[in-house]
């Protein structure tokens, strides 16, 4: 059976083992949707008193539909959007998109290569919630690099010299100088005992007066520059960045105390942390990689 889900509803193909169409439909999302696509399932039974696996493909591993096919005891495969457009290929030459279409050609892959595709493990909802606090965490890290990205972009187009100040220019350090200096021109004006209270309230410990010298001298340092009102709409742009920044790290580590808090109730936690790179402090992170291991509390 193929799924095309969406938001309202669900567009639903079930075919036998040779291929034929046996049943399709729109169904709603709800209950009334799920009883409707089980009642497709059995139009498709020569004898609807004979146990039959169900195996269904689908677009997702998560959410209320698919906690409901696990449940009615169907096994349900996940398959990459992307892979449904290169299936889609086999049943039209035109590659035309149509929810009702994509469901046969869900069905249809399911049929033939169930086996290249993963299948939704029925994990226990401890598990489940846990994935969704991976998922969350594993999200934010990624915002957090597309913001990193963008600031670094902007800082080269009027600020430079942060870049060669720091590698990473969503780092501590860094967020904490463009807190008090998103300008060439604020980077001037700022004092060796202001830097160094903004390392100290980044959250650096060690060489702070060394750091802040270092600090001192290149943004003092003479450099291209642009025009005062341009260099400030790029400071509006630079100080708006790291903010969010500083709240996506914040919410990172909150979703990592929730992580580690959640993993070290597992009951496999010994044997999963004896694996090579599993060690306690890492966890969280090592977790997100696995989060289509099949273990169930």
């Amino acid at each position: 059976m193929g799924v095309d889900w969406a938001e309202d509803h669900h567009d639903v193909c079930v075919v036998d083992a040779g291929g034929r169409v046996v049943a399709k439909g729109r169904v709603p999302q709800g209950i009334a949707g799920v009883a409707r696509l089980h009642e497709l399932v059995d139009l498709g039974r020569d004898d609807p008193k004979a146990p039959v696996e169900v195996v269904v493909g689908i677009e997702t591993d998560r959410g209320l539909l698919v906690r409901a096919l696990l449940a009615a005891g169907y096994a349900v495969v996940a398959v990459n959007p992307m892979a449904v457009d290169r299936y889609r290929d086999r049943h039209r030459v035109s590659g035309a998109k149509s929810d009702p279409g994509d469901a046969r050609v869900l069905a249809d892959l399911v049929r033939t290569d169930r086996h290249l595709h993963r299948p939704v493990a029925g994990d226990s909802d401890e598990v489940e919630a846990l994935k969704l606090v991976a998922r969350a965490h594993q999200n934010a890290i990624w915002s957090r690099r597309r913001l990193a990205n963008q600031l670094r972009a902007t800082l080269g187009e009027f600020f430079p010299a942060i870049i060669d100040l720091f590698d990473d220019v969503a780092q501590h350090d860094a967020l904490a100088v463009l807190t008090e200096a998103p300008t060439p021109t604020r980077g001037r004006s700022l004092s060796r005992s202001k830097i160094a209270a903004a390392l100290r309230r980044g959250g650096r410990r060690n060489r702070v007066e060394a750091r802040a010298e270092q600090i001192q001298a290149a943004l003092r340092a003479p450099a291209l520059e642009q025009p005062g009102v341009v260099a400030d709409a790029y400071g509006t742009v630079v100080a708006s960045l790291v903010r969010l920044l500083q709240v996506h790290a914040s919410e990172i580590d909150r979703l990592e105390e929730a992580l580690s808090q959640g993993f070290a109730k597992h009951p496999d936690l010994s044997c999963c942390a004896a694996f090579p790179g599993w060690a306690s402090s890492s966890a969280p992170g090592c977790w997100v990689s696995s989060v289509t291991i099949p273990i169930a509390i």
